[in-house]
């Protein structure tokens, strides 16, 4: 039995309109779970008095697999050539869209795709984004976006670079976090909706910035460095304090080592730093660049 006319311009459609893809979130968008036999409702978001139509990527959607209930439309199943832009009309006039999509067939877990970093203690940290078929991204904190509330502050990826993003937060960074930050990510790709939720510390995801090397006094036969935190690191530096590593390189043999100490042996020829928070043994910031040492 061959498919419906419908069926086959929809799947057309699809295959034009997705190899764009979306780039922003739609205002108004329904998710169909996968594999459901559930009917799925679709509402005109403007009030009117009459019977209105709907389109399906501007064309008048076939009876063979919906049926209008009033100014809802009632999808009986949901397959891949059905997905899309759905719009209701009185008659000339354009009144709404709705976006059909369904559940993204994803299995990799969300750490494989999503990487979060902080560079203090302070209101704001990052996210990394790295799941690249997907056109549209968004982020949002806190349960109001793990429960899809209105209330939710999205941050979307057209509003970053290079599928950055940056979310705040109101916790005090004197304070012992004893609940995990959600973070919830929404992403679209060929009409494919995926939502994943990741629970964090954010004193498990503190890496600094590299420190500075402000000098190198010498101290009979050793080199006392000094060495001050990232301007991006969180203050009182009294309070939130960071361990230093240095590592230098011998000037007659090209010999590396390490110390926990400001204090270094005078015979190097250069050296460079990193630093972590001790408290919570967080990861290791980059290290600063070589620098050359002469006296």
């Amino acid at each position: 039995e061959m498919a419906p006319s419908s069926l086959i311009t929809g799947l057309l459609l699809l295959s034009l309109t997705g190899s764009r893809g979306l780039r922003d979130f739609p205002k108004h968008f329904v998710v169909a779970k996968r594999n459901s036999a559930s009917p799925v409702a679709l509402t005109c978001n403007r009030m009117t008095s009459g019977p209105v139509t709907w389109k399906l990527h501007g064309e008048v959607v076939d009876e063979y697999y919906a049926l209008q209930d009033g100014q809802n439309l009632i999808l009986s199943e949901v397959h891949a050539p059905m997905l899309g832009e759905y719009s209701c009309w009185k008659g000339t006039e354009k009144l709404s869209s709705t976006f059909l999509l369904m559940e993204a067939d994803e299995e990799d877990e969300i750490d494989s795709f999503l990487r979060c970093r902080a560079k203090s203690y302070d209101c704001s940290f990052s996210c990394m984004w790295t799941g690249g078929k997907y056109t549209a991204v968004r982020l949002g904190l806190g349960h109001e976006c793990t429960d899809g509330q209105k209330s939710c502050k999205w941050v979307s990826s057209s509003d970053q670079q290079q599928n950055q993003f940056v979310l705040t937060h109101s916790r005090s960074p004197y304070a012992e976090e004893s609940t995990e930050l959600e973070v919830t990510v929404e992403a679209i790709e060929n009409f494919h909706f995926l939502k994943r939720t990741k629970l964090l510390f954010l004193r498990d995801i503190v890496i600094p910035d590299s420190p500075q090397i402000i000098r190198c006094e010498e101290v009979d036969q050793h080199l006392n460095v000094t060495v001050d935190p990232p301007s991006s690191w969180s203050t009182p530096h009294t309070f939130f304090s960071l361990e230093h590593e240095i590592e230098y390189m011998f000037r007659d043999d090209g010999r590396t080592e390490r110390s926990s100490s400001t204090l270094i042996p005078k015979s190097i020829s250069r050296l460079r730093v990193r630093s972590r928070d001790p408290l919570v043994l967080s990861a290791w910031s980059q290290w600063t660049p070589w620098k050359n040492v002469t006296h």
